[in-house]
Formats: structure tokens, C-alpha cells, sequence
């Protein structure tokens, strides 16, 4: 009987979770949007469990190096620069086709102005990144799923071995939530993951049950 109640309420819980996952980026004014999500006075755009599984990754995986595509109001790099100033130790680089008044400023923070499909500026930011560095890539900028491929391409093969590649808002496109959105990450990291068998997905980065990055968090075991 014990299996069984266990087996009737696993599907009841996803349905739970999908849910909440609606109601809580339906009301992103109130929620991750429209500046209810700040860091330090700075916007951030993410569930905050998310960001909670950041900073568990950067503690174990101690990277020197963190890629950041899509910077926006810069609140999500002065987080993860704070954590790397914890640790002691990395830097963030973090890219935006937008230039923005009142980034933060932090001596971990080297923002780059262009867009990151653009095979001459991912070049550039990756020229800077020592070989041996230990390097993780985040990416959070245009959704589309042409764009994240192209970025896929590009940052994919410098994520080094044990570190993630965490690619943001799979959620979209009715994964759950904005079904309307047409393909994007979610996509995108199928088409990925089909030929890039180095990577998997890191299914202990969703054991908060919310994420907006479900099937997202990848690490590279080769």
C-alpha cells in the first residue's frame, strides 16, 4: 500500500509544482519581475532558488572564471561576484547588447557591450580566459532558440569538466509557462544535449522543485 500511495501522489505533486510555477511567474510584478527581485538594491530577474543553487555550485565547483551572457541591470553579476569573494577567489564576465547607467561596480566584474552570438565577441571574452582556468558559463540573454544555439557553440567547449553550463528560462514555451513564446532554451538544450553527449543534465540543481532553468543546470562530465 506504501508504494502505491507513493506512486498516486507523484503525479500530484508535479501538478502542484507546474501550478505554482504559473502562478509565481504569472505574477512576476509582484514576484521576479518589474524589480521585485534585487540583490544588494540591484535587479535580478531569477527565482531566488535559483540563485540559492548558484551559489551551492560555485561553493563546490569553485570556477576562476564565470561567462554571463544577457547582463541586464547587472544584479545576477554582483551576486555571483560576491559569492566568488567569499570563496576568494574567480571573476565574472558578463555580456549585454545593451550599455546600462547603474550596473553595480565590483573589482570581480568586467562587463563586455555586445551581443553573445557574435562569433568576434565571444573570441574576445574567451581570449582573456586562462587555459587552465576552471570556467562555468551562464546563459541569459536573448531566449530564442536559434540565439542560444549560437551561444551554445560558441561557450559549450570551454566549460571545463565538473563545472555547469546553466541555461536559463527553459521554462518557457510551456515548459510550463508562456506557452505562446515559440522555441526557445528549452529547445535549444535538446538540440544541444542530442550531439554534445559530454554534457548532462544535473537534475540535484531542481531540489527546490521551483526553477525557471528546469532540465537547464548542465555539467560536463568529459
Amino acid at each position: 500500500m506504501a508504494r502505491l500511495r507513493r506512486f498516486l501522489v507523484r503525479p500530484y505533486r508535479r501538478a502542484i509544482v507546474r501550478e505554482f510555477h504559473r502562478l509565481y511567474y504569472g505574477d512576476a510584478a509582484r514576484t521576479w519581475g518589474g524589480g521585485a527581485t534585487r540583490w544588494l538594491g540591484h535587479e535580478t530577474q531569477k527565482c531566488p532558488l535559483d540563485l540559492w543553487v548558484y551559489q551551492r555550485l560555485l561553493v563546490e565547483t569553485r570556477p576562476d572564471v564565470i561567462v554571463e551572457t544577457g547582463t541586464y541591470a547587472g544584479g545576477s553579476a554582483l551576486f555571483l561576484a560576491m559569492v566568488l569573494d567569499g570563496l576568494g577567489r574567480g571573476r565574472v564576465v558578463t555580456i549585454d547588447v545593451e550599455e546600462r547607467a547603474g550596473r553595480p561596480q565590483h573589482p570581480r566584474i568586467e562587463y563586455v557591450h555586445g551581443s553573445s552570438s557574435d562569433a568576434d565577441v565571444a573570441a574576445h571574452v574567451l581570449e582573456t580566459v586562462p587555459r587552465e582556468a576552471r570556467v562555468m558559463v551562464v546563459l541569459d540573454s536573448d531566449h530564442r532558440r536559434e540565439h542560444v544555439l549560437a551561444e551554445l557553440e560558441h561557450y559549450a567547449p570551454h566549460v571545463t569538466v565538473g563545472c555547469h553550463l546553466v541555461v536559463e528560462d527553459t521554462n518557457v514555451n510551456g515548459n510550463p509557462v508562456a506557452s505562446d513564446f515559440g522555441p526557445g532554451p528549452h529547445e535549444a538544450v535538446t538540440e544541444f544535449l542530442a550531439r554534445n553527449p559530454e554534457f548532462e543534465v544535473d537534475r540535484s540543481c531542481e531540489q527546490y522543485l521551483l526553477t525557471f532553468n528546469p532540465g537547464g543546470y548542465l555539467r560536463r562530465v568529459r
